[in-house]
């Protein structure tokens, strides 16, 4: 049986989860936190050390710490899971389109395009087993290039594709971001039985509901997710979407994000001071 606990993280609106399979103990975290105070440059592992704090309250084995795409939203807390844990660093096997953009944005010189800084690179179809589940993997392109959503039984973890319904639909106004192919991408993950329950990557809940939510069903985005329900084509989605992302603003934590997510979670390296530095590049993007 799997078991899911999720963890908002009110600064960047984020959700983290522990996926575990209850009779073999082993478990997956999807997309952790590491908290970040831009004004400052200070790092804290508060986030990241509460989902680990529940894993071993239940004695579990966290096997992998998966990203749906790389966050331009939070920073990833991946390296450290991996460092307490060993367990093995997981992303869409696209992440190389964007570390191939990056690389140049940020002078990043000790970064290969070639997602070797990750374990695993994972491309669509793909499956592999945590305890008695099974891991499959669905490329879902259009928010960014590298996005993947997880299917563990009745469960997908859809990272920044879809939101609760009554928010609606990621962004694709990032590099390699397409409206047309996010639309493609939602119709595979509504095409999983109506009882599949989604869990989403983030929440920004409106006044009118006001608590932070992140689990609903297939059935549920079909008929009520006000970007793309069942009363939505293929041309109007794309519309509302062009329209939409152009008065959007960057995420705030944009640049410090990209420069750690493209290394699966690591900080560049240290300078000749030996101090560690995140750009801050004008006018690039």
């Amino acid at each position: 049986m799997l078991e899911i606990k999720g963890f908002f993280d009110k600064d960047t609106a984020t959700v983290t989860y522990l996926a575990w399979d209850m009779a073999a103990k082993k478990a997956a975290i999807i997309d952790p936190v590491l908290d970040f105070d831009p004004a400052s440059g200070a790092t804290r592992t508060t986030s990241v050390d509460a989902v680990l704090d529940a894993a071993a309250a239940q004695d579990l084995d966290i096997v992998y710490a998966l990203e749906t795409h790389a966050h331009a939203d939070h920073l990833s807390a991946a390296q450290i899971i991996r460092e307490k844990t060993g367990a093995k660093t997981g992303i869409g096997a696209r992440i190389v389109d964007i570390q191939k953009t990056f690389k140049p944005i940020f002078n990043a010189r000790d970064v290969a395009p070639d997602g070797g800084v990750f374990d695993l690179l994972l491309n669509d179809g793909d499956e592999f087993e945590l305890g008695e589940q099974m891991v499959k993997v669905m490329h879902t392109p259009g928010h960014t290039p590298a996005c993947v959503t997880y299917v563990i039984g009745d469960a997908a973890f859809v990272g920044d594709t879809l939101f609760m319904p009554d928010y609606g639909t990621a962004r694709t106004d990032f590099p390699g971001g397409d409206a047309a192919t996010l639309y493609t991408s939602i119709q595979r993950i509504l095409s999983l039985p109506d009882e599949t329950r989604i869990f989403v990557g983030h929440d920004y809940p409106p006044e009118t509901r006001g608590k932070p939510a992140w689990e609903t069903t297939v059935a549920e985005q079909k008929r009520e997710n006000k970007h793309i329900n069942d009363s939505v084509d293929e041309a109007s989605f794309v519309d509302m979407r062009e329209t939409r992302d152009k008065k959007l603003s960057a995420p705030r934590l944009i640049l410090p994000s990209l420069q750690v997510n493209i290394r699966a979670g690591t900080m560049p390296p240290p300078e000749d001071d030996g101090h560690v530095y995140l750009k801050l590049p004008v006018n690039r993007l």
